[in-house]
C-alpha cells in the first residue's frame, strides 16, 4: 500500500546512479503533452461524436534548473570533460571544459519524492545549457529539460513505486 495519496517534493535526482545536486526551489515542471484523439463525427448525430479514436498517450518532459554548480554536475548535465591537476593518485578536480562535439546525454534517472515515492525513468535523455544571469541577486544555473524515451526493452517509460527503505 502507497505511504502517501499525494505526491509532492524532491528528495534526490539521479542520472546514471549518480546524485544531482540541488535543483532550484519551484523550478521542476512535468511539462509534457496532453493525450490526442481524433472524434468521428456522423451526419445522423449532430450533438456529439460517435467514436474517439485514441492516437496518442499523455507524456512527461520535466524541466528544472540545477543550481549546484560543482564541476561533476557540469559534466553530467552537459557534457565535455573535467579537469584534474595534482600527480597520480593525489588528482583533484579544478574545473571542466564544454564539449567539442554533439552531447548525447542518455541512460536511467530516478527521482526520489519528499512523499515517499520514487519514480523511474529508464531511458531518458537530458537536454541542458547554462543559463540565468550572472548577478549578486540569484546564482547562474543549468536549464534542463528531460526526454522521456520508450526504454530499449519495450516497457513502461516511466512507473511511480514506494521508496524502498535502504537499510
Amino acid at each position: 500500500m502507497s505511504k502517501n495519496k499525494f505526491i509532492y517534493g524532491i528528495a534526490a535526482v539521479k542520472f546514471n546512479s549518480t546524485l544531482m545536486g540541488y535543483i532550484e526551489k519551484g523550478s521542476w515542471d512535468w511539462g509534457g503533452t496532453k493525450p490526442e484523439s481524433t472524434d468521428v463525427e456522423a451526419e445522423q448525430v449532430p450533438d456529439a461524436p460517435v467514436l474517439t479514436l485514441m492516437q496518442k498517450n499523455g507524456q512527461i518532459a520535466p524541466t528544472f534548473n540545477l543550481i549546484q554548480l560543482d564541476y561533476e554536475n557540469f559534466k553530467s548535465a552537459l557534457g565535455g570533460t573535467l579537469v584534474e591537476t595534482g600527480t597520480e593518485g593525489n588528482k583533484k578536480v579544478t574545473g571542466w571544459k564544454a564539449p567539442t562535439s554533439l552531447v548525447d546525454l542518455h541512460g536511467k534517472w530516478e527521482i526520489d519524492f519528499v512523499s515517499g515515492q520514487t519514480m523511474t525513468i529508464p531511458n531518458g535523455t537530458i537536454l541542458a545549457n547554462l543559463g540565468g544571469k550572472l548577478t549578486l541577486t540569484e546564482v547562474s544555473k543549468i536549464e534542463c529539460q528531460l526526454k522521456v524515451n520508450k526504454p530499449e526493452d519495450g516497457g513502461a517509460p516511466y512507473e511511480i513505486n514506494d521508496t524502498l527503505d535502504e537499510g
